[in-house]
């Protein structure tokens, strides 16, 4: 099932009725923000309620999954955007600059960070940055996350600027190095990496491949980015043989009994004095 805020004139953008299509969603509600989390959640006369939610939204959509949350499985709460650049001296500012403001003009909280070990390089671009913004149609929302949320950090050498980016455990980390390869194993906590400067975090957004709906404000230290298997479920199955029950029976009957849970020792010893059962 899909929800969507229809248009003005009442309708569904076709581009994204072609995109359902394309995957096989027939179910298409046109119903949006906190009230369409809801209407999944429980269900109503015209929406039938799902087991999971999944996708982006705005702190209204995000504070609606975070309420429904255990009467549904959700994918993840989802903040403002974040970009987080590490890069050395062969960074070009004016792709550093084009990629920070890529998120910057998604919300005036996005946060938009450079870490590099060339002292020049944070001058230049600041430069660029200044230069790019204001040719940007949504340069105000841009500027406002950039004054409020942006920042650049110098470090003495690339592994301190890795370490420096596991801690902050970014939404979209980007390896404008020479080598980005070589930097790969040593990243730990990052929703999704784009590598070296042909890759831009729009090919992520847009086209690459993987799902762009990814972990925020640190939380990729112990989340992924959204994917199949955040559809998926497991089922513990437990089969014991005679033989297995025999072999295991005391320590069962030991555990239990320092738990102080009588009724649960009783159920193994049962079938231990009555082998034939």
């Amino acid at each position: 099932a899909l929800v969507t805020p229809p248009r003005r004139d009442g309708s569904i953008n076709p581009c994204l009725l072609v995109a359902a299509g394309e995957v096989g969603i027939r179910r298409i509600h046109k119903i949006g923000s906190a009230w369409a989390i809801a209407a999944l959640a429980f269900g109503t006369g015209s929406v039938g309620r799902v087991d999971v939610i999944v996708g982006p939204g705005n702190i209204h959509v995000t504070l609606a999954k975070k309420l429904v949350s255990g009467v549904v499985g959700i994918d993840m709460l989802a903040g403002p955007s974040e970009i987080l650049v590490v890069a050395d001296d062969s960074a070009r500012p004016e792709y550093i600059a084009a990629d920070l403001l890529s998120q910057a003009e998604h919300d005036p909280m996005a946060s938009a960070i450079l870490i590099t070990t060339d002292a020049t390089l944070v001058g230049r671009v600041d430069g660029a940055l200044r230069e790019q913004m204001g040719k940007l149609p949504r340069n105000e929302i841009a500027s406002q996350a950039i004054e409020s949320y942006g920042a650049a950090f110098l470090v003495e050498d690339i592994d301190a600027g890795i370490d420096l980016s596991n801690r902050l455990a970014p939404e979209h980390l980007e390896l404008q190095v020479r080598e980005p390869l070589a930097l790969l194993g040593k990243v730990r906590n990052a929703g999704a990496v784009f590598m070296g400067e042909l890759t831009p975090e729009a090919v992520g957004d847009y086209y690459a491949g993987p799902n762009h709906v990814l972990p925020t404000a640190g939380t990729a230290r112990f989340s992924s980015a959204l994917g199949v298997e955040s559809f998926l479920k497991r089922t513990s199955v437990i089969a014991y043989s005679r033989e297995a029950l025999n072999r295991d029976a005391a320590s069962i009957v030991r555990l239990a009994e320092l738990e102080g849970l009588e009724a649960h020792a009783a159920s193994v010893r049962i079938r231990m004095d009555k082998p034939g059962h």
